[in-house]
């Protein structure tokens, strides 16, 4: 045993244990921790993985979907092998017991009725004794993470590949969706990853462990043997999770302090009360870049779903009623609203964004710029959005806007030029005129899809049309008048006049 660790294929090599395998082949290189009897029908939950499980027969069921499903049971709690006593209470053995031995590499052994379980028990024992000390030195060296943290002031990589080199496992975290938890950390295979935070700990090669954290798991700690290391056992990987905890704490503790701060200056620019060079010098430190910021104004979004979306991105957030302001590089837009808009024509795969966001992004400008201009455009655009049905509008990229001037007393005149009427009326009607006939617009005058978008029957979107046209005395079949009418819509929109 070069490696120092017992597995099942010593076991049988043991001359004066005399075991013979029945099935399971593939799987005489698991590890083998102790050995204990049981003669339970599922012993699991008292189980931490890697044990020789021995029975007398008593527990193992009679049928043939019983007996499978028992070995599935205890392979799944990291059971390293079955040891069941010849002659004794052994029913027959169906075939698909022993084949799903065979297929999950779960190694079923026969113990002469001549061996008692003690003398395997012994054996293991002492084979794991020599192990103790290495396994006791890790987990007082281990046990003084918190301590190293203090006194040498290690980065989360370090302090984690330090780890990794005591405990004999290789680390990975993850956050309960297999996003990464920890700089410098990586995250596991999906596939490792327990249904339930109340799963055994035990996995082929290791542990897997909940990260603990108020409210509730932060994520998972998988920890998988290295070649030619020396494993210091579960109590080493607990304590690890409980680093890695300590360490999420922290990192959260100064996410909050930043995301504070960074409200409280995005505030500043938005009233306009700081100076250029200290606006610059405040952002940077914050590390947001000096060219091609955007500001984004998301409605319809959870504070909580925004901030855990925006956690791993550099930026600023601030609420103000229902809206939120997020000051960033311009593929913020991207992780709030998704890909699926800009992917969709190329036919990329499609990154999922918040569920319902209406979102209006700014044209990119220079830290220390005012945000007046930008705060007017993000709102504009977030309204856009929300009309509209898209996660995301960016102003400027809509052609109908260029024709648009940027005076609001130019914009207001051709709003009363055109819409006047129909705005009056609608106030004095409780009526939606003009939020009707702009859907109907902005879906290429497809009245059915128009309608089912305004939750009414096609003839009542068809009566309301014609109503407009007679205030406005326009008719939306010329082209002239059409055009008249969308450009003051979109005036009327970036007024705020609209829904």
């Amino acid at each position: 045993m070069a490696n120092h660790k017992l597995t099942v294929e010593d076991l049988i090599r043991f001359p004066a244990l005399q075991l013979r395998l029945l099935a399971g082949e593939s799987g005489l290189g698991r590890s083998v921790s102790w050995a204990h009897v049981s003669e339970l029908d599922d012993p699991t939950p008292w189980l931490l993985g890697a044990e020789v499980i021995m029975t007398t027969g008593i527990a193992i069921p009679r049928s043939a979907a019983r007996q499978r499903a028992y070995l599935e049971r205890l392979d799944d709690a990291g059971v390293s092998a079955l040891a069941l006593s010849a002659q004794l209470h052994v029913p027959p053995l169906h075939e698909s017991f022993l084949a799903a031995a065979e297929e999950r590499g779960m190694p079923v052994l026969e113990v002469p009725l001549a061996v008692p379980f003690i003398a395997i028990a012994q054996e293991v024992a002492a084979a794991v004794q020599e192990d103790a000390r290495q396994r006791l030195g890790a987990q007082l060296q281990v046990f003084g993470a918190l301590r190293w943290l203090a006194s040498e002031d290690l980065d989360t990589p370090t302090l984690f590949h330090r780890l990794e080199r005591l405990s004999g496992y290789q680390v990975y975290l993850c956050t309960p969706q297999g996003r990464p938890l920890l700089p410098g950390v990586p995250v596991p295979d999906p596939g490792t990853l327990p249904t339930s935070v109340d799963a055994p700990p035990t996995i082929p090669g290791g542990f897997v462990l909940p990260v603990p954290a108020p409210g509730g798991p932060a994520g998972f700690l998988v920890a998988l043997e290295r070649e030619g290391a020396r494993p210091a056992g579960l109590a080493v990987a607990q304590h690890i999770a409980t680093v890695a905890a300590f360490q999420v704490a922290m990192v959260r503790h100064e996410r909050e302090t930043l995301r504070r701060e960074g409200a409280e200056i995005l505030a500043e620019l938005l009233q306009d009360v700081l100076d250029p060079a200290t606006a610059r010098r405040r952002l940077v430190r914050l590390g947001l870049p000096t060219e091609g910021l955007v500001l984004l104004t998301v409605r319809r979004v959870p504070d909580e779903a925004l901030l855990r979306a925006l956690d791993d991105h550099p930026c600023l957030v601030l609420r103000r009623g229902e809206d939120r302001y997020v000051l960033g590089p311009p593929e913020l837009g991207t992780v709030i609203a998704g890909t699926a808009e800009t992917e969709a024509e190329g036919g990329g795969s499609a990154e999922p964004g918040l569920p319902g966001v209406a979102a209006g992004m700014s044209r990119p400008f220079s830290a220390g710029s005012s945000l007046r201009v930008a705060q007017r455009e993000a709102v504009w655009a977030a309204t856009r959005a929300a009309e509209s049905g898209r996660p995301l509008v960016r102003y400027g990229e809509d052609a109908t806007g260029r024709w648009l001037p940027e005076d609001p007393s130019v914009l207001s005149a051709l709003v009363e030029h055109v819409l006047g009427e129909v705005i009056r009326y609608d106030a004095e009607h409780d009526s939606r005129l003009l939020a009707s006939v702009r859907t109907w617009m902005e879906r290429d005058r497809r009245t059915e899809e128009a309608a089912a978008a305004l939750h009414v029957h096609p003839n009542t979107l068809a009566y309301r049309i014609r109503r407009f046209s007679a205030l406005t005395g326009r008719d939306l079949a010329s082209t002239g008048a059409f055009t008249e009418v969308w450009l003051a819509v979109r005036a009327a929109g970036r007024l705020g006049l609209t829904e």
